[in-house]
């Protein structure tokens, strides 16, 4: 059985993280970037959602699958050693309206399995955030809410679907969905053709596109812009809680959270944009405005402008359907979308695995699917000298002398990690590249942004790679990092005009 994934967002990733427990299948993931999950993925709050926001009559899947993953994701942090906290979620209000909007929250969530909701006045609401608004007058208090980092969610389980067999093919992208006799025989790429019985759409923004491609046009997918701001790790004051305002019917609202990593994040914004507009990430003066404003009204205080160390936009996959679109055809047989994973699309995605597999794979298309002997669940991160005891960072430096030299002198980050970062990516067949260094060990995510360390590690990358220093990318090709005689830059072979 060949098996091919399109997307190594987080979607695609825990399905091919799932499928990686079956044996005698040839699983292989597909991503036009060339390192995992920077899509939609890399660029959100990283909020695992309770699942009470989502009404289970309008939206049955997002309102199922978010509760489940909720739970789900318990497991998984510990499995794939991803950084994590679950720190609850307050949804203010700040007026009647507000509180008598709680009812229906608190009805869905019961419908959706939701544990200990609770409406408290502000007296508790001040004794569980002592940052809150003081014109807030009461909240949504919801314990089981949590926080990951997305991006190295996504890594962890593209590492642990590699090890356990899965294959991967990252700088690929994929042209036609190939069909014969109503039944998909392959997928046609950029690098050739790849044989399968079973594709698996989680294509993010391109999933219209791609399920066009198997004369599935039914919907459409455009792209909703959220804008952040992130302040630098020592900025104060920050939150305990994830703190939201009562959603409206077009957004859950801007958020005003502390990361896993300890930096305050406010957003995001909400802007639709057209279908055409998959890439633009810009950020705008008009969405980082209203972020403010808006963060503004859910805390006492800030920190100050100074404090900001990035403005980054993200883009969620709308679908025209509304709910999420997970389905399994006769025509063509062998297709199945998972299209339209927006909000709350990381929390949803252990249960959207575990939905394909078993209600598409085996219950719809009548797959027999047997568990292998020896599947490895867990997977370790990469070790970082800041969450080393003193003892611990002396052995590790005398077992390796580079946990002792600093790159990043913002973060903390030693030569040893740039280094594993790099192995890593290699080992998933992906591209070492600025952006996955970044992404693995929090180098150049600091007050300077890269300003300082960016020239040293690309240099690392260079020494490592064995590749001349004009070859380094910052996120893949057409983003070369050039540093020293640009004539050299412009003779290379690689670069010949």
């Amino acid at each position: 059985m060949h098996i091919v994934i399109i997307g190594t967002g987080i979607t695609g990733a825990s399905i091919a993280r799932v499928l990686s427990i079956y044996e005698d299948i040839d699983i292989r993931i597909i991503d036009k970037e060339p390192d995992a999950g920077w899509g939609v993925s890399k660029a959100n709050t990283g909020i695992i959602h309770p699942g009470h926001e989502d009404d289970p009559l309008k939206t049955p899947l997002r309102a199922k699958l978010c509760a489940k993953g909720n739970k789900i994701w318990r497991k998984w942090v510990k499995e794939l050693d991803i950084p994590s906290k679950w720190p609850g979620e307050l949804m203010l209000a700040f007026n009647g309206k507000d509180l008598r909007e709680f009812d229906k929250y608190i009805e869905w969530g019961k419908k959706n399995n939701v544990e200990k909701m609770e409406i408290i006045d502000y007296g508790k609401l001040k004794s569980l955030e002592n940052n809150v608004s003081p014109n807030a007058v009461g909240a949504l208090w919801v314990p089981s809410a949590g926080q990951i980092s997305p991006w190295e969610a996504v890594i962890a389980l593209i590492e642990n679907a590699v090890m356990n067999g899965v294959k991967t093919l990252f700088g690929t992208k994929v042209l036609d969905i190939v069909i014969s006799n109503y039944k998909v025989i392959g997928v046609k790429t950029d690098k050739g053709f790849i044989e399968a019985d079973i594709v698996i759409n989680a294509a993010g923004l391109y999933a219209d596109v791609v399920s066009s491609m198997a004369g599935l046009d039914f919907f459409t997918i455009h792209p909703r812009k959220g804008e952040y701001y992130v302040f630098d790790e020592n900025s104060k004051p920050r939150v305990s809680r994830i703190i939201h305002p009562t959603p409206t019917p077009v957004t859950k609202g801007v958020y005003v959270v502390t990361t896993v990593d300890g930096s305050l994040m406010i957003g995001p914004s909400a802007k639709d944009l057209s279908p055409n507009m998959k890439e633009d990430t810009s950020t705008t003066f008009e969405g980082l405005e209203y972020v403010w404003t808006e963060a503004k009204k859910l805390v006492r205080e800030l920190p100050s402008k100074t404090d900001i160390v990035k403005t980054f936009a993200g883009l969620r996959p709308e679908p025209s359907t509304g709910d999420f679109i997970i389905e399994a055809y006769d025509d063509p047989w062998g297709f199945i979308n998972v299209a339209g994973i927006r909000s709350p699309g990381l929390t949803s995605a252990p249960a959207i695995a575990y939905y394909v597999v078993n209600e598409l794979l085996i219950n719809r298309l009548g797959l027999k699917m047997k568990n292998k002997k020896e599947w490895n669940p867990y997977r370790k991160r990469i070790r970082k000298i800041t969450e080393m005891d003193p003892e611990e960072l002396q052995r590790s430096i005398a077992e390796d002398y580079r946990y002792g030299k600093i790159v990043c002198t913002c973060r903390k980050v030693s030569e040893a990690e740039i280094i594993e970062a790099i192995k890593r990516i290699k080992e998933i067949g992906a591209t070492p590249t600025l952006d996955g260094i970044k992404f693995r060990t929090l180098a150049m995510f600091g007050q300077c942004q890269g300003s300082f360390c960016r020239k040293e590690i690309a240099n690392i990358i260079s020494r490592e790679m064995k590749l001349p220093l004009w070859n380094i990318t910052i996120k893949g090709k057409g983003s070369e990092y050039v540093i020293g005689d640009i004539k050299m830059f412009f003779k290379s072979e690689s670069h010949e005009a």
